[in-house]
């Protein structure tokens, strides 16, 4: 069968370049096979590469792909460190973790989600114990769930969005939207029934290469929130953390605190509202840790584009067929919203991130 799919920007580029400079960088790999393959047949998997003493009390680590589709940014970051890594640059006892496309199948389909429709920041939750209920969503999942990409039923979906925030406003409904849901596998924001596959290796991976630290600085990279070409630094948690004051000091006012909540909106574009988010994991996971989890968070376009994009793919996922030509121009579309072809925007965004690492590397030293 002839496939449509986009080859710019792709999963298995991207994979090669990182083991590339990671092993010329002198880096220890490993990998973590994921179960599906990719658009084109091609094979996936997480990949980690540690500079440094893997048993260094104090480590670094940059995290990308938690939204597939936002990973062309961290990984393109990632690479360009370890293209630019000269040997004995890293501080006495410090060590830097790079994990490369934790959700590998949403990178390689150009999906903000994984493989069974979940978003990894509404994943990281206890699933022992009853899951947020997030009922306002219920009258708005018809909106997401239509079978059409244009027609009568599109109109009538987005007459429902169009009437939703007329009526109670954008930030509100986006809060509703955005907070994550438990019941719909079919919607959109769902947070899954179980640990995800990308939720599980992110543990495996905490075990093996950062239960043994004593301070732990770690960024997850984001794109897709905030003003065009503006990079975000933030903390993102349920609550202030013991380490909490220490990140404020070493960042100052570049850095937003940002704690979740169920009647919590922020100004940043970032959903407030949601739980189960790689930072607090990492928080619970790693109890002994003088842990700062940090966001990068870099804005692309205003929301209501993206989520219309967001919606488009969503459909297609559903009803269409990725593969074809009709495919090939929602992914395509989707990719600009999170990863801008701009390259004034990509320069910027990278700048960005160096200077945050930089400076998190010397307060490590």
């Amino acid at each position: 069968m002839h496939s449509e799919f986009p080859t710019q920007s792709s999963y298995r580029q991207q994979r090669e370049q990182f083991l590339a400079a990671a092993t010329a960088a002198g880096a220890t790999l490993s990998s973590y096979a994921h179960p599906r393959c990719g658009p084109f047949g091609e094979p996936l998997s997480t990949d980690v590469a540690v500079l440094g003493d893997p048993q260094a009390k104090r480590r670094l680590v940059a995290l990308s792909g938690t939204h597939g589709v936002e990973g062309y940014y961290g990984s393109e970051c990632q690479i360009d460190w370890l293209t630019h890594f000269t040997a004995g640059s890293l501080p006495k006892d410090v060590a830097v973790v790079m994990i490369h496309l934790i959700n590998p199948w949403g990178t390689a389909w150009l999906r903000r989600v994984n493989e069974d429709n979940i978003d990894l920041n509404r994943n990281h939750l206890d699933f022992n114990q009853p899951l947020p209920d997030n009922q306002a969503y219920a009258a708005l999942h018809e909106i997401y769930a239509c079978a059409d990409l244009n027609g009568p039923e599109r109109q009538r979906a987005d007459a429902l969005l169009d009437a939703q925030i007329a009526e109670h406003g954008w930030p509100a409904v986006m809060s509703i939207v955005e907070g994550g849901q438990h019941n719909h596998p079919d919607g959109l924001f769902f947070g899954g029934f179980a640990p995800s596959w990308s939720n599980r290796t992110l543990h495996q991976i905490i075990e093996n290469h950062l239960a043994g630290a004593e301070t732990v600085m770690c960024f997850d990279l984001h794109t897709g929130a905030g003003e065009y070409g503006h990079p975000m630094l933030l903390t993102i948690t349920q609550a202030p953390y013991p380490a909490l004051a220490q990140a404020q000091s070493i960042y100052g006012p570049w850095l937003y605190t940002l704690h979740t909540g169920a009647e919590t909106l922020s100004e940043t574009g970032v959903a407030a509202t949601a739980t189960g988010y790689t930072s607090q994991a990492l928080l619970n996971a790693l109890p002994k840790v003088q842990l700062m989890p940090f966001v990068i968070e870099c804005g692309t376009y205003p929301g209501p584009d993206v989520h219309r994009y967001l919606r488009d793919d969503h459909w297609l996922h559903l009803h269409g067929d990725p593969l074809d030509a009709t495919g090939r121009e929602i992914k395509l579309k989707l990719l600009e919203q999170f990863y801008p072809a701009d390259p004034d925007w990509r320069a910027m965004v990278g700048l960005r991130t160096r200077q945050i690492w930089a400076k998190g590397l010397a307060a490590l030293a």
